[in-house]
């Protein structure tokens, strides 16, 4: 967590007077790596106490989502025998086949768009958090007081790392294309994390990377390993994976890819399945 801060007040504070491109690269990938902590900070770590786990990530420099709001719905997520759903899995990206045809036909257009890898990384930060916030709006409109709670300590944090960033000497509208950015490269490891599957056990990828992405990520490629064991730390997946190799590809029906390299290759313009789930019906 240390190294995350000391490369965001270096892409914020000192790299702007030599490059505002190189900060902002350093910027994105700082914020990616702070993305990944905050995941594992959900999970329960690094500290036995979660209160002061969470006291290091409850301000979000990634400005878009709240902490309190992503550990409640990663946590559901975590539901395996609700993965992909189009309503009980808060991640999922399939939409109920019912509503898909009563969507305008732009609407259909920018979510095929979506449901790329190019068009997941350009417009999918921008869809998801349409999505989220809508929800969230109307959840609080309807007196949900815990979603409310979970934007509470994120509003007065946003307006802090805004402030600190108007005086820092890299630019506002620079930092908010940074968080942006980071979002995108998010959008690359959760961009086929799950699939539609009969069985919930085949629903969860395994990406045999250990790269760039592999390390911002913090070994969530491994996602299936993730899921069987939560709250294994992120620098245990790789070597429990190995170990058990045939195991977990035997548990996820083969759901695997090599690298990153080869989701980039198959998916950058070629959708990997449909947006409407292809398994659901309306009377599940």
């Amino acid at each position: 967590m240390g190294l995350c801060f000391g490369f965001w007040f270096a892409a914020v504070w000192l790299l702007p007077v030599v490059s505002l491109f190189f900060s902002c690269v350093v910027l994105t990938l700082a914020l990616v790596l702070h993305a990944s902590l905050t995941h594992e900070v959900l999970h329960g770590h690094p500290f036995p106490s979660q209160r002061l786990s969470e006291a290091l990530v409850v301000i979000n420099p990634g400005l878009f989502v709240p902490y309190l709001r992503f550990r409640d719905t990663h946590l559901a997520h975590h539901q395996d025998a609700n993965l992909t759903d189009p309503y009980d899995d808060p991640e999922s990206n399939y939409v109920d086949p019912v509503v898909w045809c009563a969507l305008p036909r732009w609407v259909q257009l920018l979510l095929r768009f979506n449901n790329t890898l190019a068009g997941r990384m350009a417009i999918g930060p921008a869809v998801g958090m349409f999505v989220f916030v809508r929800a969230d709006i109307r959840a609080i409109r309807a007196g949900d007081r815990q979603v409310m709670l979970g934007w509470a300590p994120h509003v007065p944090g946003l307006c802090v790392v805004l402030y600190g960033a108007a005086l820092s000497p890299m630019p506002v509208w620079l930092y908010v294309l940074a968080a942006y950015f980071a979002l995108s490269v998010l959008k690359i490891r959760t961009f086929l994390e799950h699939q539609a599957h009969e069985k919930a056990r085949g629903r969860t990828v395994i990406i045999e990377d250990r790269g760039l992405l592999a390390f911002l990520f913090l070994n969530n490629n491994f996602h299936v390993v993730h899921h069987m064991h939560p709250r294994v730390p992120w620098y245990r997946l790789p070597a429990l994976y190995r170990a058990h190799s045939a195991r977990y590809l035997a548990c996820n029906e083969g759901y695997r890819y090599q690298s990153y390299a080869e989701v980039f290759a198959r998916h950058f313009w070629r959708a990997k399945d449909s947006v409407a789930h292809p398994l659901w019906s309306s009377d599940d």
